[in-house]
């Protein structure tokens, strides 16, 4: 039998040895961490499930979730409107996962990210999976602010947007959509000035290749945009009064190439479009006021009723053609009281659409676009809201009249009008965490 012996005083040396090290290399890294601020993220978000109740049937996303206005009247033999009648669905695609980022300073200055995704997917054919909503990296200096990233397109103001218990927020009378971007914001005491340049992704333009970012990508010019905000708080009080204006441009490239009589020819053609938009948030320790207005021309990638049309053909042989952006106005308004427990508010707006800015040659012209055939939209949504703890139910009336046209003028202007009116009731819940 072979006997085995173990030096015990050399085996716990070394032991010790091994612990001795780790405890100096894990003070070491605590230190180095301590000082220079660890990276951290915090997981924050909530679950919420809708259940909705609509008396006709909608232009909406995912599955009549994301409402946008009632479907247009569509009668069969007898005279019945197919698009009229009750639709009931309940979803919980909204819920919600944000990581909030923190780290080093960098460049001279503060370190943050968020990164944020839902369950709401790009379309119907992938529902319930989850999708990237917002997901940046920001820098801050003394007085000014780089964000990289995706994040909400700088239409939608984050200091004045509605509250409604709605996922669409307003949509379309409140500009909706998420941008890839990098934003410069310069604070000048109560002023701040936002620089920002952007591309299209989930929310993209309409065109002869249905919705595509493609239009954007193949211009070559970035969306374009620049805003000034006013802020003035008195914390004693609890009054805040935040106004501001914005403009953005931008160009699209419809197509590369034409085909006429089978043969394929290179052409250049353009669409610009010009955006201009005016906000005050007026809020005091009772009550909340909201007013916004917008002027705007082919925006569809911010799901308004918008667009562009064939203006004419300039050369018969080629196909080149121009193009004549659509246009239109919308305002809002909003109030709601500040109730930590019960919450009550009311919000309101109206779109009218304006046409082509330009008149086309011919009525007959192709028209790309969404909800271009509605001549004027309307809704008012009253809603309450009630907080217990990490716990909120709340439930909301939007009632959407829309008035369709089933003949145009030579700048598309809808006339001949019927109108529809849907009534949605929503009841929602949410756990916050």
């Amino acid at each position: 039998m072979k006997l085995i012996i173990i030096n015990t005083n050399n085996y716990i040396m070394n032991k010790l040895i091994v612990i001795t090290l780790a405890l100096i290399l894990s003070m070491a890294a605590f230190s180095q961490d301590k000082a220079e601020k660890t990276f951290g993220i915090q997981l924050k978000g909530f679950v919420k499930n809708d259940m909705f109740l609509d008396s006709r049937q909608t232009v909406a996303a995912r599955e009549g979730h994301f409402l946008l206005w009632p479907s247009p009247a569509s009668f069969d033999a007898n005279g019945n409107d197919i698009n009229e009648g009750l639709n009931l669905n309940m979803l919980a695609v909204q819920s919600r996962l944000s990581g909030v980022l923190s780290g080093p300073d960098a460049l001279g200055a503060k370190t943050s990210g968020l990164i944020e995704g839902d369950f709401f997917a790009q379309a119907n054919d992938n529902i319930n999976l989850f999708r990237l909503r917002h997901a940046f990296v920001k820098l801050n200096w003394k007085n000014t602010e780089l964000m990289s990233g995706q994040f909400w397109n700088p239409l939608f103001i984050t200091g004045c947007f509605p509250g409604t218990v709605s996922f669409n927020t307003g949509t379309p009378f409140q500009s909706f959509a998420r941008n890839p971007q990098i934003r410069l914001t310069q604070s000048i005491g109560s002023l701040k000035l936002v620089f920002a340049l952007l591309s299209q992704r989930d929310y993209a333009s309409v065109g002869p290749n249905k919705t595509s970012s493609e239009y954007l990508r193949n211009s070559g010019i970035p969306d374009l945009h620049f805003q000034i905000q006013h802020l003035i708080k008195n914390a004693e009080t609890g009054l805040s009064i935040e106004t501001g204006a914005a403009v953005a441009y931008k160009e699209i490239c419809p197509r590369l190439s034409s085909t006429v009589n089978d043969v394929t020819y290179k052409v250049n053609e353009r669409v610009s479009g010009l955006t201009l938009l005016a906000y005050t948030n007026i809020t005091t320790k009772p009550v909340t006021v909201k007013l916004q207005g917008r002027y705007g021309q082919n925006i569809t990638d911010l799901l308004s009723i918008s667009g562009f049309a064939v203006k004419e053909v300039l050369d018969p042989v080629t196909g080149e053609q121009s193009y004549t952006p659509l246009h239109n106005i919308t305002a809002w308004g909003e109030v709601h009281t500040n109730g930590k427990k019960l919450q009550a508010g009311i919000f309101m707006g109206m779109l009218m659409n304006l046409g082509t800015t330009e008149a086309m040659s011919d009525a007959s012209n192709t028209v790309y676009g969404l909800g271009h055939t509605i001549a004027n939209l309307y809704r008012v949504s009253p809603r309450v809201i009630y907080n217990v703890g990490k716990f909120r139910v709340a439930f909301e009336v939007e009632t959407t009249i829309a008035d369709y046209g089933s003949n145009y003028d030579v700048n598309f202007i809808p006339k001949d009008l019927t109108r529809v009116t849907n009534i949605r009731g929503l009841l929602s819940t949410y756990y916050f965490f």
